[in-house]
C-alpha cells in the first residue's frame, strides 16, 4: 500500500510566507497605484482635463497639406510641453484636423490661449513701417535681474539678417519708440536708448514672471504654419473621470472575485494557488504601469481586464493538462510536471499572437487605442511569467509541504 506524504510544517510555513508576501505586494501596489498624485498617470477620460478639436483653414498664402499639419502639431506640442502637462495627446485626425487632449490641467484658459494664438510678432518703427518679424527671432527667454529692474523681462536674440535690420532701425530711431506688436496688439513700445548691433535686445514691461514666461513661450514656438479654427472644446471634470474610474475598478474587482471563486471551487488547492499567482500578476502590472512612461485610460483598463482573463485562461490550460495526466495513471508529481510541459506550447502560441496584435495596434493607432495596446502588452508579459514560472514554483512548494497527495488537489478522483 502506497503511503501518502504527510504534512511538513517547515515547507508549509515557507509556502504560507511566500503567499503572504505576494498578497502584501499586491496590497502595496494597489495603494500606490491609487495615489492620484504619485501613482499611475491617468488619461483625460479618468483624470479630467481639456479636449480641443482644431481644423486647419486654407488661406490665400498658406498651403494646406500633410506637412503643414505636421508642423502645426510640432508647434502645438512645443507649447504644451512647456506648460508642463503630463502625457498630452496631440494627433492628426483626418486630413485637416488636430485633436488635443490635456489631462489633469489646472488653468484651462491659459492652455487655450497658448494653443490657439498664432504669435505673429512684428517690430514696427514710429513711422509705421515694419522693421522685422518673428521669423528673424532665434531665442526668447524670460529672465530676472533685480539689480537692474524690479520686473521680469524677456531677452531676445535675432539671426544675422534680423541683427542687421535691427541695428539699422535702432540707429535710425535713436531716442524714439519701436513698437513690439504681437497679434496686432502692442505689448511694448520702449524707447531706443542705444544702437544695438549685436542682435540682442530685451522686452520690458510691468508684467509678472509667469506672464513673461508665457510670452517668451509664444515667441519661441513661433507662428503656426496654418490658420486653425476651433471646432470643439470641452472640459471633462475630474469628478466625472474619477467616478468612471471607480466604476471600472469596481466592475473589475467583482469579476476577479467571481473568477477566483470559480477556480477554487473547481480546482481546489490548485485554484487557491492560481489565486495567489493572480494577485502577484496584478501587482506586477500595477508596478509596471506606475514606473513606465504610460498613461492609464478607460480603454487601458479594458486591456488590463482582458489580460486578467488571459492570465486565468493560462492557469486553466495548465490544470486541465494536469488532470489529463492524472487520468492516464501518472503520479501527482509526475502529472504536475507533465501538465506544465504540455501546456507551455499552447500558452506561448496564444500569447505571442496576441502580443503581435498589440504591437501593430500601438504602431498604427493613436490616443486611447495605444493605451489599450500598452496595458494589454504589459499584462500579457506578466501573465506568462506568473502562469509558467510562479504557479509552477507554488505548486512544487505545495507538493513538498504535503498538500498535494492525490489528484483531488485539482478536482480529480483517482
Amino acid at each position: 500500500m502506497k503511503m501518502k506524504p504527510a504534512i511538513k510544517p517547515g515547507r508549509l510555513m515557507i509556502l504560507i510566507l511566500v503567499s503572504l508576501l505576494i498578497i502584501a505586494s499586491g496590497y502595496f501596489a494597489f495603494t500606490n497605484a491609487a495615489d492620484r498624485e504619485d501613482g499611475i498617470k491617468r488619461g483625460l477620460d479618468i483624470a479630467g482635463g481639456l479636449y480641443v478639436l482644431l481644423e486647419a483653414v486654407e488661406t490665400g498664402d498658406q498651403e494646406l497639406d500633410e506637412d503643414a499639419i505636421e508642423r502645426a502639431i510640432t508647434v502645438i506640442q512645443m507649447r504644451v510641453d512647456e506648460l508642463g502637462v503630463a502625457e498630452p495627446i496631440i494627433a492628426a485626425q483626418g486630413d485637416n484636423r488636430i485633436r488635443i487632449e490635456l489631462p489633469d490641467i489646472e488653468d484651462v484658459e491659459q492652455a487655450r490661449d497658448i494653443i490657439g494664438r498664432t504669435a505673429m510678432l512684428k517690430f514696427v518703427g514710429p513711422d509705421g513701417v515694419e522693421i522685422l518679424t518673428g521669423a528673424n527671432l532665434v531665442r526668447a527667454r524670460a529672465e530676472r535681474a533685480p539689480e537692474v529692474t524690479p520686473y521680469p523681462f524677456i531677452s531676445l536674440e535675432f539671426d544675422q539678417e534680423g541683427s542687421q535690420l535691427f541695428a539699422e532701425a535702432t540707429a535710425k530711431f535713436l531716442n524714439q519708440p519701436i513698437a513690439i506688436i504681437l497679434d496686432d496688439e502692442v505689448i511694448s513700445a520702449p524707447n531706443v536708448a542705444a544702437v544695438i548691433t549685436d542682435g540682442k535686445a530685451v522686452i520690458e514691461g510691468n508684467f509678472g514672471f509667469e506672464e513673461a514666461a508665457n510670452l517668451a513661450l509664444l515667441l519661441r514656438s513661433g507662428s503656426l504654419p496654418v490658420e486653425l479654427r476651433e471646432l470643439e472644446s470641452r472640459m471633462i471634470g475630474p469628478t466625472l473621470g474619477q467616478r468612471t474610474e471607480e466604476i471600472a475598478v469596481y466592475a473589475a474587482a467583482i469579476g476577479l472575485l467571481l473568477v477566483l471563486l470559480y477556480m477554487i471551487i473547481y480546482y481546489r488547492i490548485a485554484g487557491i494557488i492560481a489565486g495567489v499567482a493572480l494577485v502577484f500578476y496584478l501587482s506586477l502590472v500595477l508596478w509596471a504601469l506606475n514606473y513606465l512612461p504610460t498613461t492609464l485610460t478607460l480603454p487601458g483598463i479594458a486591456g488590463l481586464i482582458l489580460s486578467i482573463g488571459m492570465a486565468v485562461d493560462a492557469n486553466v490550460i495548465i490544470f486541465e493538462r494536469i488532470k489529463d495526466e492524472l487520468r492516464s495513471g501518472r503520479t501527482p508529481r509526475s502529472a504536475m510536471e507533465g501538465g506544465f510541459q504540455r501546456a507551455f506550447r499552447a500558452i506561448l502560441d496564444a500569447n505571442v499572437t496576441t502580443l503581435i496584435v498589440t504591437v501593430v495596434l500601438f504602431s498604427l493607432a493613436s490616443g486611447p487605442v495605444r493605451g489599450f495596446a500598452v496595458t494589454l502588452f504589459i499584462g500579457i508579459i506578466c501573465s506568462m511569467f506568473t502562469a509558467i514560472v510562479l504557479t509552477r514554483i507554488l505548486m512544487r512548494l505545495a507538493f513538498q509541504a504535503g498538500l498535494i497527495r492525490s489528484g483531488a488537489y485539482v478536482g480529480v478522483k483517482i
